[in-house]
């Protein structure tokens, strides 16, 4: 092993990285995975549909609330990490924006959640428990995303993987005792946020040894943050609808059932947050300290998106085999879906290339024009449901989000190369800087 050590010291130190994120991360999914196949099955058909609904709307909240600030400080803090004064500025003129988006968000959103459950025949006072419980829980999840962003520049791995994983098997501890005595989506929807109140608290800790907080937000890291959120912003609130859309267009068009079998089929889909929360984690930070070289920066983002690719074809072929396997983790409501969760599998794995790619590209600044993107993206999903689904079925509608994320991807590539390659961004022309990080 020393000799090895002494041969390939940067494979030896990306195969300890990589075994101990891969085993930290099983905890965590885990963990997060059997509370949520628990959830599924210990909710009634038509709560789990309440809970899918309500956790979609998260969702839309947290981008919303977000809004290309996380990507900003990263950003920022790619260029500052060792400096823990101006860390300290950027992160807290973050966590300053972030709070005042948060207040766009919930009044945003809480009406349109509000009225999906009111279209699914939820008695008003339910309406309001829910959003009540769910409100503590996005703030919580908000906080957590951007606390995390310190120790992530630092690369403190294991702390952050220790406070990962007691999140999740608290959250675990939490759900099974309150579902088993009050089996409602309100009940679910609040555990999660409990355990992410005492992870944040460890969060900021962590940040606290790396980033100097007392020295408050800086309108100078306001203004170049807000540079990134004028160029993300518009793409979050479109991803607020697209990214939803086959929640929104079930809850609209279709069945309470359907919108519980697609929340199931999504749930089943959290294992691949094993491979994103890596990637977040381990690729990410890495690859927005790369120096500006043209032929690195892109070798780099290609090798993750094709190691991706074989990945998924894995993946997607083990679903398409063995796909009663898979159903019976859900339970005896959902084992008729053999079809569908082949479909749900391929546009999930979709998914997560395509948001690989948008967030490795955004980490070094080169981010799509927001209107050009959505234009097209709107163009082609407009034609995708006009002549090639049925939006009123639940087997159309994963479809729309199958082929919605191959256009995206195909888009992300172009713009990419044309940024990096034409417009010299997040590169320099002068590819004279040495490759190592």
């Amino acid at each position: 092993m020393s000799k090895l050590a002494a041969r390939a010291p940067r494979l030896v130190k990306w195969g300890k990285l990589l075994s101990v994120t891969g085993g930290a991360q099983l905890l965590i999914q885990g963990a997060g995975f059997i509370c949520g196949i628990f959830i599924i099955r210990i909710l009634s058909t038509d709560q789990y549909a309440y809970y899918t609904l309500a956790n979609t709307m998260l969702g839309t909240m947290t981008v919303l609330a977000d809004g290309g600030i996380s990507t900003g400080v990263m950003s920022e803090g790619g260029r500052n990490w060792r400096d823990k004064p101006e860390l300290g500025k950027i992160l807290a003129t973050g966590m300053h924006m972030r709070k005042q988006f948060a207040v766009g968000s919930l009044l945003v959103s809480v009406p349109i959640l509000y009225y999906l459950l009111q279209e699914q025949g939820v008695v008003w006072w339910q309406s309001v428990l829910l959003i009540l419980c769910l409100t503590p829980t996005f703030w919580a999840q908000l906080s957590g995303s951007l606390l995390q962003t310190v120790p992530k520049l630092h690369q403190d791995i294991n702390d952050l993987l220790k406070v990962n994983v007691q999140i999740n098997v608290l959250r675990l501890l939490i759900t099974i005792p309150s579902l088993l005595l009050f089996p409602f989506a309100a009940v679910a929807i609040l555990a999660s946020g409990a355990s992410q109140v005492r992870g944040n608290l460890q969060f900021r800790k962590l940040s606290l040894k790396k980033a100097d907080w007392q020295t408050g937000s800086s309108e100078h890291y306001r203004k170049r943050i807000m540079k990134t959120v004028k160029r993300i912003l518009p793409g979050s609130i479109y991803y607020c609808i697209s990214g939803q859309i086959t929640v929104w267009l079930i809850a609209i068009f279709s069945t309470t059932e359907s919108i519980a079998q697609i929340g199931a089929l999504s749930r089943l889909m959290m294992l691949l947050t094993l491979v994103r929360l890596s990637i977040d984690m381990l690729i990410v930070p890495r690859y927005a300290r790369l120096p500006a070289v043209r032929r690195v920066i892109i070798l780099r983002f290609f090798q993750v998106l094709g190691l991706l690719l074989v990945l998924s074809g894995f993946i997607v072929g083990a679903v398409y085999l063995f796909p009663d396997l898979f159903l019976w983790i859900l339970g005896s409501k959902y084992q008729d879906l053999e079809t569908e969760v082949v479909l749900m599998t391929l546009g999930s794995c979709l998914t997560l290339i395509s948001g690989v790619a948008h967030v490795m590209s955004s980490s070094r600044g080169i981010i799509p024009n927001p209107y050009l993107f959505i234009a097209a993206t709107i163009i082609s999903q407009v034609s995708v449901l006009y002549f090639l689904v049925d939006y009123t079925t639940l087997t159309g509608v994963i479809l729309f989000s199958v082929y919605s994320a191959i256009l995206i991807i195909a888009y992300r590539i172009v713009d990419f190369l044309y940024r990096t390659l034409v417009r010299n961004e997040g590169v320099e022309e002068e590819e004279t800087v040495p490759t190592t990080v």
